[in-house]
């Protein structure tokens, strides 16, 4: 039924992930699934971002990022599934939907947040909008 299954997750925030990741496995594993972790940066090329930051910031968070986003795949996903890492920049929810787009994913798995932390502000609505707006599949774990 499923053939791509991409998580987004934001590496800072094990809620973005704790969850959705299990499910996220469970169905790879079902319909021999591959699985496309994703995790969006902020763009740090716009010129108004840019001008606060050093030449090669950019670049540098990227190769951070990668290293963190493998880290985390070789100690959270089993080996026998396909898992590429993904690392996109711009807006969160428009990000993994383009991201979406690109890899021909055919459903997203994201995270629900229920508690009242700053963090659920930024990251609630990427969720609705993501599930809004996406010409995919879109699960939302609670």
């Amino acid at each position: 039924m499923y053939q791509k299954i991409m998580l987004p997750v934001d590496l800072n925030e094990e809620a973005s992930w704790e969850k959705a990741l299990p499910t996220a496995i469970t169905l790879c594993q079902t319909f021999g699934a591959s699985l496309h972790v994703v995790t969006v940066l902020p763009d740090f090329k716009m010129p108004m971002v840019g001008a606060y930051f050093p030449k090669n910031f950019s670049k540098k968070a990227h190769e951070a990022v990668q290293e963190a986003q493998h880290a985390f795949i070789q100690e959270n996903v089993p080996e026998d599934i396909q898992t590429q890492s993904v690392i996109v920049d711009g807006s969160p929810w428009e990000a993994i939907i383009k991201a979406g787009k690109q890899l021909d994913i055919d459903l997203i798995v994201m995270a629900s947040h229920n508690k009242r932390k700053f963090v659920d502000y930024v990251l609630g609505p990427n969720a609705e909008h993501v599930v809004h707006h996406a010409k995919m599949s879109v699960m939302i774990v609670r």
